[in-house]
């Protein structure tokens, strides 16, 4: 094999390395500079975007299900307040106000969990897959006011009414401990919305190229957040109903499938 040599006048340049004398090793040594500064900058750029779009997903799963069931909270009071008010005025009986308030809150909680992310309806599925009739309610309501021997067909239209109307109350309230847990992981969502942010508006403030890099935030957080959505979704449909453990993994793997997708067309 024939060795190279520079252009140039003879004698100018030799085609034997450059070996300092510092060193055992009988080859040229690499210019001194940072290690690292081109694949290890791009995985490090990845793992960042990858942990970015999965707090995003995780901050607005979160902040979505603590506002369905903030709403669903008020539904329910609004529409036992509006029974109490009519069976008070007349317009219908107690077994009729009864009666609505289990259709009433089973509409509510069904038009609800639609607006839920998959993460958000899976569980309240696991918890309630389905809500009792008006004659298990009826029954339940008797133990609960006149002790377990009591009968309902043998109670007076008094005691008649006072079962209807603690059905009708307890419609317009929902689990306590659940609403209270959801309210907690809503401001948590919230406050990882709010860290997401400052991470994006670190992300642009050190980029050399400012306007890229909102563009590429901004890809990033909708991606995590859409591929989160989506992902949870089909995990819905492979697992069934009432799975949260499934659709909250397929939640992540869909938002970091996404945020890993949009950063390598972005490296592209």
């Amino acid at each position: 094999m024939a060795f190279f040599q520079y252009m140039g006048p003879l004698g100018t340049f030799t085609n034997q390395p450059a070996v300092d004398g510092g060193t055992a090793a009988r080859m040229a040594s690499p210019p001194p500079g940072p290690i690292g500064t081109s694949d290890a900058r791009q995985d490090f750029e990845t793992a960042f975007d990858f942990l970015q779009a999965e707090i995003s997903n995780a901050g607005a799963i979160a902040a979505m299900d603590g506002a369905a069931r903030a709403q669903y909270d008020r539904l329910l009071r609004e529409f036992r307040n509006d029974l109490l008010d009519r069976v008070n005025k007349g317009q219908i009986t107690w077994r009729e106000a009864a009666q609505q308030a289990r259709h009433m809150r089973d509409d509510v909680m069904q038009v609800l969990r639609q607006r839920s992310t998959p993460v958000g309806r899976a569980l309240a599925e696991a918890l309630k897959p389905q809500s009792p009739t008006l004659n298990a309610l009826i029954a339940r309501k008797t133990v609960e006011l006149f002790g377990r021997e009591a009968d309902f067909t043998r109670l007076s239209l008094a005691q008649r009414h006072q079962v209807y109307a603690a059905i009708v109350e307890s419609a317009g309230k929902s689990n306590p401990r659940i609403t209270a847990r959801m309210r907690t992981v809503s401001r948590a969502g919230r406050g990882l919305l709010v860290l997401s942010l400052a991470l994006s508006v670190y992300t642009v403030a050190t980029a050399e190229d400012k306007a890229a890099a909102v563009v590429h935030e901004g890809a990033i957080t909708g991606a995590g957040i859409a591929g989160g959505l989506a992902g949870g979704a089909l995990a819905g449909l492979a697992c069934g109903p009432g799975a949260p453990v499934c659709v909250t993994v397929g939640a992540f793997i869909g938002g970091a499938t996404a945020a890993l997708g949009v950063d390598f067309f972005w490296s592209d």
